[in-house]
Parts: structure tokens; sequence; C-alpha cells
């Protein structure tokens, strides 16, 4: 972490003051830089409590204008990353084995990634900086840096920074990972174990979301385009990630989902683990209630602050039923409860292209389930289904 926080503020401060159009050649995958970081110092890196580190950059030139594009200001960027106590490591790395760590004002996440991530990245940088520079409503994680670390005699470690799409002035109740896929889509865990921090998936998604017509019209044209950016750059395996706000807690605290629940005959540690994120969430609707009373209202874009309607739905018991199209495992709920929500969303995941070991993954689980329903599929037959999905969860609110 430490070797991290000095390369970014050495490279941003470097690259800071490089003011020029880009040039093709700043895309070039060679396009690569290794610095040394020797703990007494050098002429241009300063001294240091840790030991002998050798840090590379990729494509500085790109990533600086990328920030520049997503209105990030240098300096804000190197105090939230580089700042004392600026990182925290979020609980346990994901099912990819990457590790996370979120800046503390919740703007700037930071993700371990393999090589061949690196690799899909740097190649469609081009691509990718043509797309965000067209549609600034883009719902595709936005990048803004590559960076790798190598003690001296020891491994490398490969970085991304990216945004984070739940950095909000409210409170995240519900978040859920959606691919469109079913096979193996779904936690598995009581009803009991689930909060605030846990990702939910496809199969257990019980809500379908209405939006206003302009942001749904908005929001499906844009899905779109960014499938469409995907499917170009052979990508697969990306997700929609959906955070949802209930506006009225009591509703919320009806459901079973209060944030002070303590279960008796537990572990300490969780206990007080549930404690403490109880407190930090009643330390954000203190602040939520400040910003109402002084007026502020947080700016509405597309997959950030948008107001819209969870409708509730029924889960039917034979989850394994799934069309070509899309699933058909929601129907409407009896009760018909609607919750007015603020919904967070964003297009996450999108480093793994349809490479070999996809194929295989493929060809493998085709023997046990639905080859329609499993997640590594085809470029062009995932987009499809995803989009096919959204169409789904997604609908006009009339």
């Amino acid at each position: 972490m430490l070797n991290l926080q000095l390369g970014i503020r050495y490279s941003v401060g470097k690259h800071a003051q490089i003011l020029r159009d880009l040039k093709p050649s700043d895309f070039d995958p060679r396009e690569k830089f290794w610095t040394r970081f020797p703990p007494e110092g050098s002429k241009i890196t300063p001294p240091h409590q840790s030991s002998d580190f050798r840090w590379k950059d990729y494509c500085p030139v790109v990533f600086r204008h990328l920030r520049e594009l997503f209105q990030v200001d240098p300096a804000d960027y190197m105090l939230a990353i580089c700042g004392n106590d600026a990182l925290r490591e979020l609980s346990s790395p994901g099912k990819s084995g990457s590790f996370f760590y979120l800046t503390q004002d919740d703007r700037f996440m930071i993700k371990t990634v393999k090589k061949s991530e690196v690799k899909v990245l740097i190649r469609m940088l081009s691509s990718y900086f043509q797309h965000v520079c067209r549609y600034e409503n883009s719902l595709v994680t936005k990048f803004f840096g590559v960076h790798c670390v190598k003690p001296i005699g020891g491994s490398k470690t490969r970085f991304i920074v990216m945004g984070n799409l739940f950095c909000s002035e409210y409170r995240i109740h519900r978040r859920f990972d959606l691919k469109g896929s079913s096979h193996g889509r779904t936690t598995n865990k009581p009803e009991d174990e689930i909060d605030e921090t846990t990702t939910l998936k496809d199969l257990d998604l019980n809500y379908v979301f209405r939006l206003q017509r302009n942001w749904f019209q908005e929001f499906i044209n844009q899905i779109d385009r960014d499938c469409e950016f995907l499917e170009a750059e052979k990508i697969m395996d990306y997700s929609l990630l959906v955070g949802l706000h209930f506006r009225d807690d009591s509703n919320y605290d009806k459901m079973g989902l209060s944030p002070f629940l303590l279960r008796s005959g537990k572990k300490d540690s969780f206990q007080n683990e549930k404690f403490m994120r109880g407190c930090r969430f009643l330390e954000a609707e203190l602040q939520d209630m400040d910003r109402v009373l002084s007026g502020r209202k947080p700016l509405i874009r597309l997959g950030a602050n948008m107001p819209a309607r969870a409708e509730r739905m029924a889960r039917r018991s034979d989850f394994d039923q799934y069309t070509p199209g899309g699933f058909s495992h929601l129907t409407p709920s009896r009760s018909g409860e609607i919750y007015e929500v603020v919904l967070y969303f964003g297009v996450i995941d999108i480093l793994q292209d349809y490479d070999i070991s996809k194929k295989l993954e493929h060809a493998y689980k085709s023997l046990q389930a639905d080859p329609s329903s499993i997640s590594a599929v085809d470029p062009k037959l995932y987009s499809k289904r995803f989009r096919d999905f959204i169409g789904r969860i997604f609908i006009e609110d009339r």
C-alpha cells in the first residue's frame, strides 16, 4: 500500500505538468515506464520507510487525460489516495482473488488485477478513450490509472485505479451484481445473514425498477451503446452493479434489514462488526439529515442519485427455469409493495475477453447446465442476453 502511494504521488506529480494533446504513440502497449524507489531516495524519488522497489506506469499520458475528462483534480486525486490513512482494505478478496482498497472519501477504488486484465485494458485503451469521450454518460467503469509494483527480489503486483460507483451521500441498503445468466448466480446465504455489505446476484433479485420515461430511454440507449462497444472489443462476463437506497427507512426496517440487528448465538466479533457498521450508518443518516436541512440536493445523473421506484417481486421456486430471452423466475408480488428508492449503477468487470480459458469453461459447464444459462459465452451472445435481461428488470414508469 505504501509503495502504491509513493508511486502514484510521483506519477501524478510528474505527468500533471505535461500539457499537450494525445498522440497515437501514447496508446502504444509499449508505452510503460519503470522507476526505482530506493529507501534512501534518489534524484527523482523521495526517501521512504518501505523496502527497495520498482514502479511501473502504463500509458501515463492517456490516463492523465482520462482523469481530466472525468473531472478529477490532480491535487484531490493525490490527496485522496496518498494522504495519511487514506486507503482502507475491503474485508475479503473477491472470487477472482483480487484485493480491493477504497479511499476514505469513497471516490476511488484500487483493485489488484492479473497480467491478462492489464493486457486487455491497454489493448482496448484507444477505443475506450474514444467511447467515453463520445458518451459522457457511459456506464462503463471509469479508469484513472494502471500501475505495477515490484519489490526487488519479489513478485509483481498490478493495480488498477477506478471510480467507486457507490460514492454516495446516501446509505446503500442493497447491492446486486447482475450478469443476465442464471447458472450459479445466487449467494446461497440465509436471509438473516444478508446485510448492506452483501453483494447479491441474479437469482437473488426480487425487484423490478421503474424509471421515469426520459431516464428510462436514456438508460436503455446508453446500455446499447456500451454493450456494442464491449462486444466490438470481444469482452464478456461483465456485470451491471446496482445499489439501492430506500428513501423510507421505516419500510427498510419492516423488511428486517435494520443495521442495528444483532443476532444472538454468534461470535462477539460478528456482533461487534454489526454494531460498528450500525454506528457508521447512523453517522451517514445524520449527514443525510444535515444535507436535507441545508437545502443541498445531490446531482442526479445517469447511474447516480437516480430517483426510481422498486416493485417487490415474488421469486418462483423453480429458479432453473430460464428462457434464452431472459429470466422467468420473477412474478408480481401479491402485496404489490413499491418502494421509493435512489439508484446507483454501472457496468463493471469489463476486462475479460473470450480467451481460450473462457472457451474451455463454456465447453465444460455446457456439459452440466443449459449452455444459455452460463456466464461464459461468446461476446455477441453475452451482449444480447445481458441487454434482454436489463430490459426485463428496468421498465418505464407510467
